[in-house]
């Protein structure tokens, strides 16, 4: 198919990406976000070699990289703080970085700026009210009053997908796991050149971003999945790693800016039926929401934009690009979601410990084969 209209409703990573992969392919794209500052917390992103791979695809690889900070390998340490292993990454780009780490704002400024070059309409403030199909197309109904006339729409509205709640209303929810991820921002510590996970159950993770700046992440057991105002949370995030690796305790004390700490509770889900109803389809954490333990909920989301482009200029209708999409991206996507829980569930007690070792060998075994 060519020349398509396609809404993209969310103008987050994925909706990006897609928006990208539909732009080169020649169709029309209007992006819809609901968010009128079109804000992002500033905190990092963990890209790995499947990511730099998509990113060439994309055609946005030079200014992905020049945002980011490559590196590759992982290291992993155990709860005292005992370096037990170091995971040399398999690169997929020929002379890249097998991961980066990336401002989560230097991304969305990557993706919304190729968006736009290549002639993507970004609507901000904006969300879709009702999507009216019929065998031609779809009307879509906006919060502002307006309307438009798409031949397809993609939801790329993320967890809590409004748009998935409109055509697949009886399509699994997102689940609370049980565990929360704190997150905080420090000046890069010297001669850290790779990722380092700490084991334990608060699991710890500090990911270079640029040349003077890295990230922390945590994930911590949160029974009753409480929430934590604004004030007192760099407090909180100290004392959730008292238990942690010497040298993660030393860091925690130069936490001390509660709006720099980033919380947010850890939900998990998987549509395991169709990802489509008539001409509308869903991608990313609207269909297969994963916790960060494998560091690859934006990279499947990313890779679900380009399939998604490939298969509607390959398919003859809209029903049948979907349903080949689908096909391309379900077990991928269900490996992701269902090891990074199990890696959860270990940590907090509600199944076997994970090796991050062996998790870590085998999700880049997996990644690194084609989309």
């Amino acid at each position: 198919m060519k020349d398509l209209d396609v809404l993209v409703v969310g103008g987050g990573i994925g909706g990006l990406s897609a928006a990208i992969a539909l732009r080169r392919a020649g169709h029309r794209v209007t992006v819809i976000e609901r968010d009128p500052t079109w804000s992002v917390y500033g905190v990092g992103i963990i890209q790995q070699s499947n990511v730099v791979r998509a990113m060439d695809q994309l055609g946005v690889l030079d200014a992905f990289l020049d945002a980011a900070c490559g590196f590759n390998a992982v290291e992993i340490y155990i709860p005292d703080g005992t370096r037990v292993a170091r995971v040399p990454t398999p690169t997929l780009v020929e002379g890249k970085p097998s991961n980066v780490g990336i401002g989560r704002r230097a991304l969305q400024s990557v993706l919304g700026g190729s968006a736009r070059e290549l002639g993507a309409e970004i609507r901000l403030g904006v969300t879709a009210e009702a999507l009216e199909q019929d065998e031609r197309g779809v009307t879509a109904r906006f919060s502002d009053g307006s309307e438009g006339r798409y031949d397809i729409v993609v939801g790329a509205d993320g967890v809590y997908s409004q748009t998935r709640r409109m055509v697949l209303p009886e399509a699994e929810s997102p689940e609370f796991t049980g565990q929360s991820v704190w997150r905080y921002n420090f000046p890069r510590a010297e001669g850290l050149d790779a990722l380092h996970v700490y084991n334990g159950r608060t699991g710890v993770g500090l990911v270079p971003m640029s040349a003077d700046t890295m990230y922390m992440y945590a994930t911590t057991p949160e029974p009753g999945n409480p929430r934590y105002p604004v004030e007192g949370l760099a407090a909180r995030m100290r004392e959730k790693l008292e238990g942690t690796a010497p040298a993660i305790r030393e860091l925690a004390e130069a936490i001390t800016e509660d709006e720099g700490v980033v919380y947010r509770p850890l939900e998990g889900m998987m549509v395991h039926g169709p990802w489509h109803s008539g001409r509308v389809v869903l991608l990313g954490d609207a269909v297969h929401a994963t916790t960060p333990h494998l560091g690859q909920g934006a990279g499947m989301a990313i890779e679900d934009g380009l399939v998604l482009a490939e298969e509607l200029c390959a398919g003859d209708t809209p029903e049948r690009a979907f349903e080949a999409y689908r096909a391309r991206r379900y077990e991928r996507c269900r490996y992701i979601v269902e090891a990074s829980l199990a890696i959860c569930h270990g940590q907090i007690g509600k199944g076997p410990p994970v090796d991050n070792h062996k998790a870590t060998a085998e999700m880049f075994a997996v990644v690194s084969q084609p989309i």
